[in-house]
């Protein structure tokens, strides 16, 4: 799985170097996929290992690459990207000419719509939307060298980390994905939640390191935190692993509460959630992505 998609990758032109193919394969793609999807279908698996490596690359693009230093220049790419999403994967159509990253989002969608499961499609395509929108605010304010107030970046932080549409392709994996009623439950929407921001803090504690040794990045919680509240750099990361801690605890009763209201259809939701979490604490442990 993982040669498969880093080979889908350099087929879409997204890795065009020796240097950014061993950046991907450093990323394990695979092995995050792999931890958060242990029981989904071989095609579904491969969509959201494919996917993750295209969040990557992305997020290189414009953490390490400069582009999302300059909202001038991420502008247009944005807006080409939107564009192939407005079409969501139609095969009929002819995906306009935007480079690989938006050849690979067309893929990614294509595949996405042979499911045959609109609802889920179209949450990805919306929630991916929310994702390049996002990333714009990031790019204006490292322009600026802003940095957000805690709760301003709590919200926007679920949307930059590109897990709303990485739980989506879970569900599309899922032989039992949760229906229409069960996704609109408020307590399964608070638990979406949740887990998004369980995944974002602990990508952003694990990476803290890596981001402040050059220039620190404000887009991350201890960055904010630190800013927020005038504490020191070891203070500001023992509040973040505070906050982490504190936000799984209410996981865990927010899950306990979902589990014991006795709906068989939704403890496959419930299981993929709680997977991803601890997918990402286990990945980050062993990826390179952060060293």
């Amino acid at each position: 799985m993982a040669s498969e998609s880093v080979e889908w990758a350099r087929t879409f032109g997204l890795v065009d170097s020796s240097h950014r193919v061993h950046r991907l394969q450093r990323a394990d793609a695979a092995g995050l996929a792999g931890r958060a999807c242990p029981d989904g279908s071989v095609d579904g698996l491969r969509l959201l290992t494919d996917l993750i490596s295209w969040l990557f690359v992305m997020d290189d693009a414009c953490d390490e690459d400069g582009l999302g230093a300059d909202p001038v220049r991420l502008g247009p790419a944005i807006s080409t990207l939107l564009d192939v999403l407005d079409h969501c994967g139609d095969p009929d159509v002819i995906p306009p000419a935007v480079g690989p990253l938006g050849d690979a989002l067309h893929d990614l969608c294509r595949r996405a719509r042979l499911n045959d499961h609109a609802p889920l499609l179209l949450r990805f395509v919306s929630q991916m939307r929310e994702y390049l929108l996002a990333l714009l605010w990031e790019a204006a304010n490292r322009e600026r060298r802003r940095v957000p107030e805690v709760a301003e970046y709590v919200q926007l932080r679920r949307h930059i980390g590109g897990v709303h549409p990485c739980l989506t392709l879970t569900d599309l994996a899922s032989a039992q994905p949760p229906g229409s009623t069960q996704r609109a439950d408020p307590a399964l929407v608070a638990l979406d939640l949740l887990a998004v921001d369980l995944v974002c803090w602990c990508n952003d504690l694990f990476s803290y390191s890596k981001e402040s040794q050059a220039d620190p990045d404000a887009h991350n919680l201890v960055t904010v935190i630190a800013q927020d509240s005038g504490a020191d750099e070891a203070a500001a990361l023992q509040a973040a692993a505070n906050r982490f801690n504190q936000g799984l605890a209410t996981y865990l009763d927010a899950e306990e509460a979902l589990l014991s209201a006795g709906d068989d259809g939704i403890r496959n939701a419930l299981a993929a959630r709680r997977n991803w979490v601890r997918a990402t604490y286990d990945w980050s442990l062993t990826a390179a992505r952060y060293a």
